[in-house]
């Protein structure tokens, strides 16, 4: 029997159905993360992959779930291939559920090649150092968390919070000042709820960023197993645009922490041993798996930025998704729930938060020569405002000077005006910066000891 008659024999040995996972014995010549096709009795037809294969007995996890499988009368039938997502030109505008098929009423695609979506791993020497500043419109992200193309700079949020409306805001509002390449937005969703989807998909529409960008969506009710292959075809599809169509491609993934708890789902079904919170042992090398796809290649005209966004379990930074997110990606955008109880939005604390290539993708020819030190200035002034803060708490507002009272209703108005903003305010890193010398007004021009005294002289408000 040759290698291809084996790939179309069809095996009846379905020996053990367990939550997300099938057990199969008796075959031969099948390998780790290969596809197979699993017919049901009805007829229906469903794709499995391969988790485990031994020299007779095949574990394969199930994309749309084993309900309604019969161990008696399902065959399986293994095909030679790794899981593969089609991409063209033409998955602009389109929308994907979590198998990749279109779920937007048009045809389906016609692929120019059709790829693994695991992808290729970049060869560390060839990665360009990201520097190129990019225009999320968010006044707190440009001037003190900027986002720089080919980054990977997740937001930590926590449920409850607006995070979904502010990845739909970065999304239709993103863009690279200055240069005339394409730009396309790979958006990501993974386990949520039917009235999240359809704002998404509302927003997008409503704002006609649906024209540049792919959309990939498992919702809540979907089947978990989805979940783990759904943001590898989203990179898939993000790699294409970006390193075979020269575009410059933000890919926003939300949301990770369902990600990881199908992970753990799928662990548990297989009975490894847990590590952190129940969480496999492997959790950071996956996470890497994804995360590292973004970038940038040299002598690739194209980038891959990447935010990943996640809700803190009990809100705590400390957990096993956002503490390991952390060391793989180049900071972080916290979201925090005091802010959110003052009505800003988004309520993003810069003391909390961090971007670690924010210095290489500002000043001259980027942004704007002030813009380090007005960055420094700003947080130096928020944080004395919340020193302050805690400190009338004890002592009463009486008790402060004229300077710390200046300090106080700079914070105020940090929060009120600089923070807060629109969900529909698209602010250019001119009026960011604008508004940062407006602000810095209120407290006394001696106290500006960040700021160069040129700078001072060239921008400071008459």
């Amino acid at each position: 029997m040759t290698k291809e008659d084996i790939k179309r024999a069809e095996y009846r040995n379905v020996v053990e159905v367990s939550g997300p996972l099938m057990v199969v014995e008796g075959v031969s010549d099948v390998a780790f993360n290969e596809i197979a096709r699993i017919k049901l009795p009805s007829g229906e037809e469903r794709l499995g992959q391969v988790l485990e294969a031994e020299s007779n007995r095949a574990v394969l996890q199930v994309f749309a779930g084993t309900r309604g499988l019969d161990t008696d009368l399902t065959s399986v039938q293994f095909t030679g291939e790794v899981m593969k997502f089609g991409v063209s030109r033409e998955l602009l505008g389109r929308t994907f559920n979590g198998i990749g098929e279109p779920i937007d009423g048009s045809p389906d695609i016609i692929p120019e090649e059709e790829r693994n979506i695991n992808g290729d791993p970049i060869n560390p020497t060839a990665r360009e150092f990201p520097r190129e500043f990019i225009q999320t419109g968010i006044s707190t992200i440009d001037g003190m968390l900027t986002l720089v193309r080919g980054q990977k700079l997740p937001i930590f949020s926590a449920s409850g919070l607006p995070h979904n409306s502010v990845a739909a805001q970065i999304a239709r509002q993103a863009k690279v000042l200055g240069e005339e390449e394409e730009f396309a937005v790979v958006f990501c969703a993974m386990g949520i709820t039917s009235e999240e989807a359809n704002y998404f998909m509302r927003d997008f529409e409503r704002t006609g960023a649906l024209e540049r960008a792919v959309l990939f969506m498992n919702l809540a009710n979907d089947p978990a197993i989805e979940r783990i292959i759904i943001p590898r075809m989203a990179l898939t599809a993000s790699e294409y645009l970006a390193f075979d169509q020269g575009m410059q491609v933000l890919t926003i993934l939300t949301n990770m922490t369902n990600y990881c708890e199908a992970l753990r789902e799928i662990a548990a079904a297989r009975e490894e041993v847990p590590g952190r919170r129940g969480y496999p042992g492997y959790l950071y090398t996956d996470l890497a798996s994804i995360y590292e796809r973004a970038g940038r290649i040299t002598g690739r005209e194209g980038s891959i930025t990447m935010i990943p966004l996640l809700t803190m379990p009990d809100d705590d930074i400390t957990h096993p998704i956002p503490d390991l997110t952390g060391y793989i990606t180049e900071g972080q955008l916290v979201f925090s729930r005091e802010l959110h109880r003052k009505g800003i939005r988004p309520p993003l604390t810069p003391g909390a938060s961090l971007s670690r290539l924010m210095q290489h993708g500002i000043g001259p020819d980027r942004t704007r020569e002030d813009h380090m030190d007005v960055s420094n200035q700003l947080y130096a002034a928020y944080a004395e405002g919340n020193r302050l803060r805690d400190l009338v708490a004890v002592v009463g507002e009486e008790a402060l000077t004229d300077r710390d009272q200046s300090y106080l209703k700079f914070s105020e108005a940090f929060e009120d005006r600089f923070i807060n903003q629109g969900e529909d305010e698209d602010r250019s890193i001119e009026d960011t910066l604008d508004l940062a010398w407006e602000l810095l007004t209120i407290i006394p021009q001696r106290e500006l000891k960040r700021i160069e005294e040129k700078w001072i002289e060239k921008y400071y408000p008459a």
